[in-house]
């Protein structure tokens, strides 16, 4: 009863606030509800389309700057599955320093490395990603397709990665690979690593990005190149994105059994 004597003399404050600022409650109301609907409860599939949706009607199409602007603008307010500016910075960096012509992704997800990585590629680069799932993969090609690049500069395989690793060598000819971006499953970086080592497909020198790569979730991959410093150098762990350098003279170590 208290509460009703104490609300009472509110109702009729409540009323005027709310003819006064309709509009602005209503804006929130819808506001709330979208970002309610974007909460990581949503599938990922749910969240591709989501982002493939909105990067392709907001972005300038041929323009690559203006598709990694519409990502940004997305995930201010929404979650996604792309690797974000902070990490993308480290990527650029690395894109500009290895000027790489053949590169392998795994995980194209919507296509936002895809498009970092192509805006920074010397002319006769070239780029493979990988993404299992097809439709993730189409909502990823058309947006890498949106940003301006042909397919002559990249190729889109949709298998699971350790089946793309497998047949890399038909892609590729004689070239190896300069820049490697594992961006899938962490649980798989390790594997895929050690198939990449069985296949011969690291040129001297080339650079391994992984993200997500902290413990504990990626204690076998870190324990595995700390264990081969002949191999390996880590040159940084920074936001979870672990990046590994291959010597630059020194032949391939053989695989040794785990």
């Amino acid at each position: 009863m208290w509460l009703l004597a104490v609300s009472l003399p509110l109702v009729p404050v409540i009323v005027v606030m709310v003819t006064l600022y309709r509009d602005a409650l209503a804006a929130f109301c819808r506001d709330l509800v979208l970002q309610t609907a974007a909460f990581p409860w949503r599938t990922p599939k749910a969240c591709v389309r989501s982002t493939h949706n909105f990067v392709f009607i907001t972005c300038t199409h041929g323009n690559p700057e203006s598709v990694l602007e519409a990502f940004h603008l997305y995930a201010r307010t929404r979650p996604t599955l792309s690797l974000g500016p902070r990490k993308g910075e480290i990527l650029d960096e690395v894109v500009r320093q290895v000027a790489p012509t053949r590169v392998l992704e795994l995980g194209t997800h919507c296509g936002y490395s895809s498009v970092r990585i192509l805006r920074l590629l010397p002319p006769a680069g070239r780029l493979l990603t990988v993404e299992q799932d097809t439709v993730t993969a189409e909502a990823g090609e058309e947006v890498i397709l949106v940003a301006g690049f042909k397919h002559s500069q990249f190729q889109l395989l949709t298998y699971p990665s350790a089946d793309a690793i497998a047949h890399l060598r038909t892609h590729l000819g004689a070239g190896l690979l300069e820049l490697v971006l594992m961006d899938h499953d962490v649980g798989q970086y390790l594997s895929d690593l050690q198939a990449l080592e069985r296949e011969e497909l690291l040129a001297p020198g080339c650079v391994l990005l992984f993200n997500n790569a902290h413990p504990p979730v990626a204690d076998a991959l870190l324990g595995y190149v700390g264990s081969r410093p002949e191999r390996y150098t880590i040159r940084q762990q920074d936001h979870g994105l672990l990046e590994l350098r291959c010597p630059l003279l020194a032949a391939p170590t053989p695989l040794q059994p785990s």
